[in-house]
C-alpha cells in the first residue's frame, strides 16, 4: 500500500498537482531563467537537489522540531542546501552562475520547496517526503524547460547553441524578455488546463 501510494503522489505532481501550471507556483524563476535553455536546466537541477534533500531533512528531523521555531529551521536547511549549489556553481561553471546572478539564491524563498515542506516534509516518513521532493522538482523542471525551448527557438531561432530555424527567421526579441515568459507560460497552462486536463476531469465528473 505505501509503494502504491507513493507511486500516485509521483503521478500527481507531475500532472494533475503539478506545482507550476495547476497550482501556479514559482512563477518568478519561471519567467527569469527560461530565456536560455542552458541556464534554466541549471536552475531546474538545482531546485531538484534543494527540493528532495530538504523534504528528506525535514522528515528526519520533524520529530526534534518544536512547532513553533519550524519555519526558521525550514529556512535554514533550504538556506544551507542552496549555499552548496550556489558554492559548486561558482566554482564550476562560473559564466552560468553570472547569468543567473541572484536568481539561485531566491531558491531559498521558492514557495514550491516550502509549501512541500510544510505539507509533506513535516507530516510524513522519509521515503514519501523524498519522492514527493523528487517528483515536485521534477513536475516544476520539465515545464520551466518546456518553457525555455519554446522561448530560446523563438527568440533566437536555436537552442543552445544550434540554429535550427534558418538564416531567414527573424528573431522574436520579446521571447527573450519578461513578457515572452507571460506569454509562453499563459499559453501553456491554457493548453494543458483548458485542452488536457478539463476533457478528463469532465468525464470523471460525468
Amino acid at each position: 500500500m505505501t509503494a502504491i501510494r507513493d507511486w500516485k503522489l509521483f503521478k500527481e505532481n507531475l500532472g494533475t498537482q503539478n506545482p507550476v501550471f495547476v497550482q501556479v507556483l514559482g512563477i518568478c524563476s519561471t519567467l527569469a531563467v527560461t530565456n536560455v535553455l542552458k541556464n534554466t536546466l541549471v536552475m531546474c537541477l538545482g531546485l531538484i537537489f534543494v527540493t528532495s534533500l530538504s523534504n528528506l531533512s525535514l522528515s528526519l528531523l520533524r520529530a526534534w522540531i518544536p512547532s513553533r521555531i519550524r519555519m526558521m529551521a525550514e529556512v535554514l536547511i533550504i538556506a544551507s542546501l542552496v549555499i552548496i549549489v550556489d558554492i559548486c556553481l561558482k566554482a564550476y561553471y562560473p559564466e552560468i552562475s553570472r547569468q543567473l546572478g541572484p536568481y539561485v539564491g531566491l531558491i531559498i524563498t521558492n514557495c514550491i520547496i516550502m509549501g512541500r515542506a510544510e505539507a509533506v516534509a513535516l507530516t510524513s516518513p522519509p521515503r514519501t517526503a523524498l519522492i514527493d521532493g523528487i517528483s515536485s522538482g521534477i513536475g516544476y523542471s520539465y515545464v520551466l524547460l518546456l518553457i525555455a525551448c519554446c522561448r530560446e527557438l523563438l527568440g533566437t531561432g536555436g537552442i543552445w547553441g544550434a540554429r535550427l530555424l534558418g538564416q531567414s527567421w527573424t528573431n522574436w526579441s520579446i521571447m527573450v524578455m519578461a513578457p515572452g515568459g507571460f506569454f509562453v507560460l499563459a499559453v501553456f497552462i491554457w493548453i494543458v488546463k483548458g485542452w488536457i486536463m478539463r476533457p478528463a476531469t469532465e468525464k470523471a465528473e460525468a
